[in-house]
C-alpha cells in the first residue's frame, strides 16, 4: 500500500496540512487546552482557540509553537499526533512520509527538535524545509532557475525574507516579529490611548476589519467593546484605520528594515532580478492592508501578495513531498 506524503505549516498561529493529491486538508489555530489537575488534553485547534482567555483555573488554553519555534514539547507532539492522524485518517496502514518546515533561522536543536515531535507523532521519513522555500514553490515561483526572487513571508510569529535562487537561500533574515506582535501592538495601543483593555480576539478582529500599514485615503471606522481601565465596567469605543495604522507603525517598520537588510546584502546580479520581477508576500500577515504598498514606497520595487498567502507555505511544504519522491524516492526505507 502505497504510504500518504503529507506537508505540514507548523506555525506559530495554524497549523495547515496538505495531503499529496489533495491539497491543503486541514487549517486550523495551532492552540492546544489541557487540565492542568490531570494533565490531560480537553481541545485541540479551533475548539481550544475559542477557550483562550475563557478558561476556569484548571484548564489552560496554550499555544505550543512560540516565534516558530517549539515551546511544549510534549504538546506539540500531541498537537502533531491529533492533525496527522485527522488529515490521513486512522484507516491508513502505513506511516505517512512527512514534510514540515521550520523558519530559516532556527537552530539545529530546534530542528531536531521539530524532526523528533513528528517522528513521534507516527511519520516514517520526516524531511526538514526551510519557510522561504516553502513559501516561494507554493507562491507558484520556479526556484530551480539561476535568477534571483524575493520572498517575505510573514507568518504569526515570525518574518522570514529571503532571496532564493537554484533551489538554495542566498541571503536570508529571520525577525521574531510578525502577525502576533500586530495583535500585540493593537492592544497597547487601545489601552494607551482609549484606557480600554481588550482581548487578543478582539485585537485580531480589529487588524482584520480596519487594520492597515499605509495611509488610506477614506478612514474605516470599527466599534469595539472592552473593559474600562477607569472604572472596571464594560465600555465600547470607536477605533479607526488611522488609529491601527499608528499602533502598528513600528512593528511594520521593523518588516521594512528587515527587507532593507537583504536587498543590502543581495549580490548586484540577483538584487538586479528582484528589481525586474518583484518582491512577492505570503503567510497570514501579509493580508494586512496597506503592506504591499508600504514596502513599495519604502524601497521602490513593485511588491505583490502571492494568490493565497495563508497556505503558500503549507502547499510549497507538500509539494516538496512531491519533488522529492518525483527524484526516485531515493530515501524510501
Amino acid at each position: 500500500m502505497a504510504a500518504t506524503d503529507v506537508g505540514i505549516d507548523l506555525g506559530t498561529a495554524s497549523i495547515l496540512v496538505y495531503v499529496r493529491g489533495k491539497g491543503v486538508v486541514l487549517k486550523e489555530p495551532s492552540v492546544v487546552a489541557y487540565d492542568r489537575d490531570t494533565n490531560k488534553i480537553k481541545a485541540i485547534g479551533e475548539e481550544a482557540r475559542l477557550m483562550l482567555g475563557r478558561t476556569p483555573g484548571n484548564i489552560i488554553a496554550v499555544r505550543p509553537m512560540r516565534k516558530g519555534v517549539i515551546s511544549d514539547y510534549t504538546v506539540t507532539e500531541q498537537l502533531l499526533k491529533y492533525f496527522i492522524q485527522k488529515a490521513i485518517g486512522k484507516m491508513s496502514f502505513r506511516k505517512p512520509r512527512v514534510s514540515i518546515c521550520v523558519p530559516s533561522s532556527v537552530t539545529e536543536v530546534e530542528k531536531k527538535a521539530v524532526e523528533d515531535a513528528t517522528y513521534q507523532a507516527g511519520a516514517r521519513e520526516v524531511h526538514i524545509i526551510e519557510e522561504p522555500i516553502a513559501a516561494a514553490i507554493g507562491a507558484g515561483i520556479d526556484i530551480s532557475r539561476p535568477c534571483g526572487n524575493m520572498i517575505v513571508d510573514i507568518g504569526g510569529g515570525t518574518c522570514d525574507v529571503a532571496v532564493i535562487s537554484l533551489d538554495g537561500i542566498v541571503v536570508s533574515a529571520s525577525i521574531k516579529v510578525a502577525g502576533d506582535d500586530f495583535d500585540d501592538a493593537i492592544v497597547k495601543y487601545v489601552r494607551k490611548k482609549y484606557a480600554l483593555m481588550i482581548g487578543e480576539q478582539t485585537a485580531e478582529e480589529i487588524k482584520i476589519t480596519i487594520g492597515t500599514a499605509f495611509e488610506k485615503p477614506e478612514p474605516k471606522v470599527m466599534e469595539v467593546k472592552g473593559r474600562d481601565i477607569v472604572t472596571g465596567l464594560p465600555k465600547t469605543i470607536h477605533v479607526t484605520s488611522e488609529d491601527t495604522r499608528d499602533a502598528l507603525k513600528e512593528v511594520t517598520g521593523q518588516i521594512v528594515d528587515a527587507v532593507h537588510n537583504v536587498l543590502e546584502r543581495t549580490p548586484p546580479e540577483l538584487a538586479a532580478d528582484v528589481v525586474d520581477r518583484g518582491i512577492v508576500l505570503t503567510g497570514g500577515g501579509a493580508l494586512l492592508s496597506g503592506l504591499e504598498e508600504l514596502i513599495e514606497a519604502r524601497t521602490g520595487i513593485n511588491t505583490m501578495t502571492a494568490e493565497d498567502p495563508m497556505t503558500a507555505v503549507a502547499v510549497g511544504t507538500g509539494k516538496f513531498v512531491e519533488l522529492m519522491a518525483a527524484n526516485g524516492r531515493s530515501s524510501e526505507k
